[in-house]
């Protein structure tokens, strides 16, 4: 019989919470760690419609990347989409586990998986983290690499958007500058813009950023790339039901399929 803890405990190996950023909130958020577990969703963001694809599907955990109470809460009641759907959750003994920052920056978290996919090589870390033994490996927060080859600023939007399976992005910089060490740090990451400057890399690579940030990039004369939160963090939560289902194969494990993009474009008038 498999349980909440153990899952917990792959997880825990995975993306160990020393790794998570001291603003977080991450680990078993819901749920009784003895809890019998036979099937697994994992998710970018829990959402009403994400819980309720759960519980319909007989889930008994869910693996969601961003926290749920990332704030602190005064009441749990049906009075807020949020606190309705926690009682759902609570009722139908639906645990959750949240990783965040710690699978952002795991050895082989959301960072490094951008970094493969895109061929870097010489990957380091934009942002180490003290580690006490001295054999430890080093570790910390985003990645940074060498391009294959030395690409367009235009071009290397272009491999982006193959790579991450989608049609637009937003960039800061000139689509004609040369970018040959890039920057990665997922989601809304733009404060490792000084970072990926000390490392010599001539573009940053987020999934949003603020007016400001984007300010900052164009005056430090470097790029930043910006393909949305949502694509650069959903394919690693796909990767996870992979990774998860590999170690447990007695248990039936998906991604939300009720999960999508709340961000549109429009495309010459047309929704994207």
């Amino acid at each position: 019989m498999t349980c909440v803890a153990d899952i917990q405990d792959f997880l825990i190996n995975l993306a160990p919470p020393e790794l998570a950023e001291s603003w977080d909130n991450v680990g078993l958020l819901t749920g009784d760690p003895t809890f019998q577990v036979e099937k697994i969703l994992t998710c970018l963001t829990l959402t009403p419609d994400v819980a309720a694809e759960a519980i319909a599907a007989g889930a008994s955990l869910i693996v969601s990347h961003h926290p749920i109470l990332f704030r602190p809460v005064q009441q749990i009641t049906t009075a807020s989409s949020e606190g309705k759907m926690l009682l759902d959750l609570i009722q139908a003994r639906v645990s959750v586990y949240s990783p965040h920052t710690c699978y952002d920056s795991a050895e082989r978290g959301i960072n490094w998986q951008l970094a493969s996919l895109l061929g870097l090589e010489n990957v380091g870390i934009l942002r180490p983290q003290t580690v006490s033994a001295e054999s430890a490996p080093e570790q910390g927060a985003g990645r940074f690499g060498d391009l294959p080859a030395e690409f367009s600023l235009a071009q290397l939007n272009q491999l982006i958007k193959q790579a991450l399976k989608i049609e637009n992005l937003q960039f800061v910089g000139d689509p004609a500058m040369r970018v040959r060490r890039l920057g990665i740090a997922c989601g809304a990451a733009a404060e490792f813009l000084k970072d990926a400057d000390k490392h010599e890399c001539q573009a940053l690579l987020t999934g949003e950023a603020r007016f400001h940030a984007c300010l900052e990039a164009r005056s430090r004369e470097m790029a930043l790339i910006l393909p949305g939160h949502y694509a650069t963090e959903r394919p690693a939560m796909e990767q996870m039901a992979e990774l998860l289902q590999q170690q447990f194969p007695e248990l039936t494990i998906w991604a939300s399929e009720e999960e999508s993009d709340p961000v549109g474009w429009d495309c010459d008038g047309e929704s994207a």
